[in-house]
């Protein structure tokens, strides 16, 4: 499922909506996700949104996926700039969410585009 999200400041909420709506969702051939999957793809799904909405030009967009028990997450923005994973320091107030992000995720991985955007694609493996 891929969702089109305005620059706006409710964009990182809208996408914690989105993902939960999506993969609470009864798949009749899929196993569910399991509460801890939600809760982490939601939780990566904002912060991957927030930081596109803050450094991008125009909106992003957010792709979810579930399958084999994995949970990708994607969110693609016309930033050229590459995101820089900070340290996880109690006393920052800023730049620790790409770091939560690779902490959660089974596997991170940032994928230039060649049009001057990126994708950052978070995995989440089934526990």
């Amino acid at each position: 499922m891929e969702y089109t999200l305005p620059r706006t400041a409710v964009s990182a909420g809208r996408a914690r909506k989105l993902t939960t709506a999506f993969l609470t969702r009864p798949r009749p051939r899929l196993a569910p996700p399991t509460a801890d999957q939600v809760d982490d793809a939601t939780l990566i799904a904002s912060e991957l949104v927030a930081n596109a909405v803050r450094h991008g030009r125009s909106g992003c967009r957010l792709r979810l996926q579930l399958g084999h028990g994995r949970v990708t997450v994607e969110v693609h923005d016309d930033s050229p700039g590459r995101p820089r994973i900070g340290a996880l320091d109690a006393e920052s107030e800023s730049g620790r969410g790409l770091a939560m992000v690779q902490e959660l995720a089974h596997s991170l991985e940032i994928v230039n585009t060649g049009f001057g955007g990126k994708t950052v694609r978070a995995v989440l493996a089934a526990r």
